[in-house]
């Protein structure tokens, strides 16, 4: 199941707005010219930034997320018909033979179910052509990033054309082992409107994550530093041989 945030219409409608900045794409998009990427899966494509912004470039893409409502927001977007949009996650995909998927952002973590994580591994496995690349990011535990998700530190409020105002801010709500839970608030200013999204991460050690990719049959070449948030991320580059 999506998170409130991704799957409420009114809340993926300003999921663009409320995070313009997404510079932390600019590694992605290295590394698909890096990897000569003509063919690339987006897991967890959300609204689809990542994927036009590849599609631009020419690179045939296919995004999947099981939120309805992002995909729908992204299909509204311009040059969206370039981008083949699939409502599900990495078990629902039809065959493919990419050179690069990617899992960008808060997507890996926010695979919480170690299932449904095992799945998605071998999903993407099976939709990479030999010697293709797999390529996520998930932050180092030893960061404690959760210790900044306060009311404090987070609350704006961010006009939004045809949205009016609306008030954000972020709470932790619980930390259990590996998984973190927080709430994100919502009020919109022209009707009173409240809403919220609860979503829980897991904070997976690098080890356990290069285990789980041995394990379905990677090769994992590197781990890097997340440029934008240098020693707080891992990069990780793994190769279906």
């Amino acid at each position: 199941m999506a998170d409130e945030c991704f799957g409420h219409p009114r809340l993926a409608a300003i999921y663009d707005p409320l995070d313009p900045d997404r510079s932390d794409l600019d590694a992605y998009v290295r590394m698909a010219d890096e990897f000569k990427a003509r063919r690339v899966l987006d897991i967890g494509c959300g609204t689809g930034v990542f994927p036009l912004l590849l599609a631009e470039r020419g690179i045939e893409v296919t995004g999947i997320d099981p939120a309805q409502a992002s995909i729908d927001v992204a299909r509204a977007k311009p040059g969206s018909e370039r981008v083949r949009w699939i409502c599900g996650d990495a078990a629902d995909l039809p065959p493919l033979q990419v050179d690069l998927a990617t899992m960008t952002a808060n997507v890996a973590q926010a695979i919480a179910d170690p299932r449904t994580w095992q799945k998605t591994l071998q999903g993407a496995y099976e939709a990479l052509r030999p010697g293709g690349h797999l390529v996520f990011e998930t932050r180092d535990p030893a960061g404690r990033a959760w210790e900044e998700w306060t009311r404090e530190t987070s609350y704006r409020a961010t006009e939004i054309p045809g949205a009016g105002s609306v008030e954000t801010w972020v709470q932790l709500v619980e930390v259990s082992g590996p998984l973190v839970t927080f709430r994100w608030t919502y009020v919109f200013a022209t009707d009173g409107q409240v809403l919220t999204s609860d979503s829980t991460l897991r904070f997976r050690e690098r080890e356990e994550v290069e285990r789980d990719l041995v394990a379905h049959g990677y090769v994992v070449e590197e781990v890097r530093d997340a440029p934008d948030r240098p020693g707080r991320e891992f990069v990780f580059l793994a190769r279906r041989p």
